[in-house]
């Protein structure tokens, strides 16, 4: 067996941590450094689109132990740019498993860092926020270098790298859903394959385009980066709302708040993990949810909607619905993949939706 390199991982402030490099191979690798706390379902996070831009540090301690396979992929590629953990089992244990993720990771090139103070990283980010960095075998002033010079995730159009170039379907539901991809997952491509046929549009596609479907409802999906650089896709919500029932979800909650007037904000370090606890306003229901976001609503800034849902961790707005049209969304991923089931039923409340205002056939 290969001696493991030696890597280092630096961040644009200055902190360095030592480790020894994994996965692709990379004497540079640079993004925005950002932690996720799930205990389990690494290959899911890693294979998010949503993680476009990031790099992913897992406070988990140990990861790999059960390997990877084809059908726990949340996207056919992964889109971060890289993964930070503290110690990569070499040896993994799982009749699901076709491979490792050391394999994964070198198979769709995505390089890695093991050997890291991930409990001194991840408090450091909670202290300064999520920033740049850059990691691998490269030497420090190299690497402080790249750091410095990667922009993150404000102000940059991730959206247009992750999203499907043509339209395709998925499911076989009753109903007829036309949704954007601004980075969707497949898991939630299952559960609202089980409610629709699912037409899958780019995230630049006209509102207009998307009504000439004669859609039963729109969906509005997860993704990477800046909500206000989703220009397109606000545009069309501006024109869908009131018109078809609509059902946004993380970057899609976000933009139905942008096309409503209201205002986003990039978070300290954002909100990854899988036991987030969200409180629903009307009914005091606590539900335990999973969450992938550095960006989020400002409470009170969008006209004409209920605020339906807040973290109870920070206050955070979590959920909201417009008054007078058949629209909602929430912050966190009723999908759950991976996490718990506690908010899946956001799918059942946008197919009673649909009932409601049914095009016809």
């Amino acid at each position: 067996m290969t001696a493991p390199e030696p890597a280092l991982l630096v961040l644009c402030d200055g902190e360095v941590f030592e480790g020894e490099a994994v996965g692709a191979s990379a004497a540079v690798a640079s993004g925005e450094v950002v932690f996720n706390t799930v205990m389990s379902g690494y290959q899911e996070v890693i294979s998010d689109p949503s993680y476009a831009g990031q790099i992913i540090t897992f406070t988990y301690p140990h990861i790999g132990n059960y390997g990877t396979n084809d059908a726990d992929s949340e996207a056919a590629r992964p889109h971060c740019r890289g993964v930070i953990v503290r110690d990569l089992t070499r040896r993994h244990s799982n009749w699901r498993a076709t491979g490792s993720l050391d394999g994964f990771l070198r198979r769709h090139g995505i390089p890695g860092i093991t050997g890291i103070d991930t409990r001194r990283l991840t408090r450091h980010i909670r202290d300064a926020g999520a920033m740049p960095g850059a990691f691998g075998t490269a030497d420090e002033a190299t690497l402080l270098t790249a750091a410095r010079a990667e922009p993150g995730t404000s102000g940059v159009d991730l959206v247009s790298e992750v999203t499907t170039v043509e339209p395709y379907t998925s499911g076989t539901g009753l109903h007829r859903v036309v949704a954007y991809d601004l980075g969707i997952k497949s898991t939630i491509l299952s559960c609202l394959g089980e409610l629709a046929t699912v037409t899958v549009v780019p995230a630049h596609t006209p509102a207009a385009e998307v009504l000439a479907r004669r859609p039963d409802g729109v969906f509005f999906s997860n993704g990477p980066g800046d909500p206000e650089l989703a220009g397109p896709a606000i545009e069309a919500l501006r024109d869908l709302v009131g018109t078809v029932p609509l059902f946004g979800v993380c970057l899609g909650h976000q933009l139905l708040a942008l096309a409503l007037g209201g205002r986003t904000f990039k978070m300290r370090f954002g909100h990854h993990g899988g036991n987030v606890p969200v409180r629903c306003t009307a009914t005091g229901r606590i539900e335990i949810t999973s969450q992938n976001h550095n960006f989020a609503v400002e409470a009170g800034s969008v006209p004409g909607v209920t605020e339906t849902h807040v973290c109870l961790n920070d206050g955070a707005l979590e959920g909201l619905s417009v008054s007078g049209a058949d629209a909602f969304g929430v912050q966190y991923h009723p999908e759950a993949g991976p996490g718990p089931h506690d908010a899946r039923h956001h799918f059942a409340s946008f197919a009673k939706m649909m009932d409601r205002r049914r095009a016809p056939a």
